[in-house]
């Protein structure tokens, strides 16, 4: 299986098809494996590249703690190694933030960028913040990953038909290293990248579902502040919408990403 080396951390990776670079990069607890309809879709225009970010999939946990940064040096590191930059780079929720920081820190690297119900700021700033955090952490904790997974998958996937989805998520859900996992939400709530939004030139797209954690409002706020944005919405949707709603996100990003033969 392909590895690739970045400071002291064995990080997993994969790519289908050829053409323009496209990054797909996954959320807290996920991996690349749940960008599978995103392959299929993009992969006979794109070269679609997959890693799983460090402590998470078939990556190796590595030590802690993490940070967002770490996690956008890794794949800056990875995009250079592989020949891959410029890239699309598309982020979903954790992954968005990793995007953004990318964007921000590296712009020579992303040619188009797409976040994906993600935010700009995650920094704890009044103590309901904080006992909201502490609360799931302490869930965590207490009661495991595999129980943790079930309660997330209910409010992930709401409609009965989606049973299956649940199922997936929660089997794959289990299988997060719980320490890895605590050092990723501990990574989140420490970053932001607000002050740093008009400076990133790249190209972007913000993708909200309807019905996310954070309203859509909050995306355009984000759009507002970058010099080059927009903001398109998919109804009918909850956070994880390359999952739960395939074929009308992989329709939003195609109108949004080049044509690659024109």
């Amino acid at each position: 299986m392909p590895y690739v080396c970045v400071d002291h951390a064995r990080l997993y990776w994969n790519e289908r098809g050829a053409g323009p670079p496209l990054l797909l990069v996954h959320g807290l607890g996920s991996s690349g494996r749940d960008w599978a309809a995103q392959v299929e879709r993009f992969a006979d225009r794109y070269r679609v590249l997959r890693m799983d970010l460090r402590g998470h999939g078939r990556s190796e946990r590595a030590r802690g703690p993490y940070s967002i940064a770490q996690f956008a040096r890794d794949v800056a590191v990875f995009l250079r190694r592989q020949e891959a930059a410029p890239a699309h780079v598309m982020g979903l929720s954790m992954g968005g933030m990793v995007a953004l920081e990318l964007a921000a820190g590296a712009p020579a690297l992303v040619r188009r960028l797409v976040v994906v119900n993600s935010v700009a700021d995650m920094r704890l700033r009044s103590w309901h913040d904080v006992w909201v955090y502490a609360s799931r952490r302490l869930a965590v904790q207490v009661l495991g990953m595999r129980r943790v997974g079930r309660l997330l998958a209910r409010t992930l996937f709401v409609k009965p038909e989606q049973d299956e989805l649940r199922r997936t998520f929660v089997r794959r859900w289990a299988q997060n290293d719980k320490q890895a996992y605590l050092w990723a939400m501990d990574a989140i709530m420490r970053w932001s990248v607000a002050d740093r939004l008009g400076r990133i030139p790249t190209p972007t797209l913000l993708v909200s579902s309807d019905e996310d954690y954070t309203p859509v409002a909050a995306k355009r706020r984000i759009a507002a502040r970058m010099p080059n944005a927009e903001v398109a919405v998919v109804e009918d949707a909850r956070h994880a919408l390359p999952v739960e709603r395939p074929a009308a996100f992989n329709a939003t990003v195609g109108a949004f990403l080049p044509d690659p033969s024109s």
